[in-house]
């Protein structure tokens, strides 16, 4: 996928879920997600500490080759396993534990993904990087990953917090492609919902029926590993 095109959702969607979180109050900040143990905050520290690999990706050496794409990232494999998952648990919670606040966090938040967003913006097209699990891949296929992260659980956020999905398009469309392919994304609309909540269905966020789970797999959807 275009390189430009992902930074530009990225940088999107990043925006919106820093609005979004903008003035929550100290409430707020503790309400549980669907995403057991974190609360709001962690979970924002678990979108925090995703987005901030990249600056040590970038500086380490960048391998010869790309070997998987973003949908093979996303194998289940040791990353989602339940000893991978409990220190993806604590390293969001250590986060977020970093600041006063959840003000302050929003904050910081913003500065991360912005510093993301400036050092990706001067990387060459075909730029490759390897992934703190060994995986080599294009840069754009690595962001497309991050899309991920901020998209949907932005949904998890907005959902915890009561508020009205605040999904970009430019994330819903890039996050779309990436579950059905290029070639099969128009027939989207024809399901009848939201780009947000086809992004729920997708990811398991709402139950299928029989009819919806026939019907997207009709589609060829990507059944992603998330953890």
């Amino acid at each position: 996928m275009n390189q430009d095109r992902v930074l530009e959702a990225f940088r999107q969607e990043a925006a919106a879920l820093t609005h979004a979180v903008s003035g929550l109050s100290p409430a707020e900040w503790s309400l549980p997600t669907r995403c057991t143990p974190w609360s709001v905050l962690d979970l924002l520290g678990h979108v925090c500490v995703v987005i901030d690999w990249l600056p040590d990706m970038l500086e380490a050496p960048a391998p010869d080759k790309p070997e998987i794409s973003a949908a093979e990232y996303y194998r289940p494999d040791d990353r989602f396993s339940p000893r991978t998952n409990d220190t993806r648990i604590t390293l969001a919670q250590d986060r977020a534990a970093r600041s006063a606040d959840g003000a302050a966090f929003a904050e910081e938040f913003a500065a991360t993904w912005q510093r993301v967003d400036r050092l990706c913006r001067v990387q060459a097209a075909g730029r490759t990087v390897r992934t703190r699990h060994g995986d080599a891949m294009l840069l754009s296929e690595f962001l497309l990953t991050r899309v991920v992260e901020v998209a949907v659980h932005g949904l998890d956020l907005a959902d915890a917090l009561g508020h009205d999905p605040w999904l970009t398009p430019s994330a819903a469309d890039v996050v779309t492609e990436l579950l059905l392919g290029a070639d099969r994304t128009g027939a989207v609309p024809a399901l009848g919902w939201s780009q947000a909540r086809f992004l729920r269905k997708a990811t398991g966020r709402e139950t299928l029926d029989e009819a919806e789970a026939e019907r997207i797999e009709q589609l060829g959807l990507r059944w992603l590993a998330l953890g």
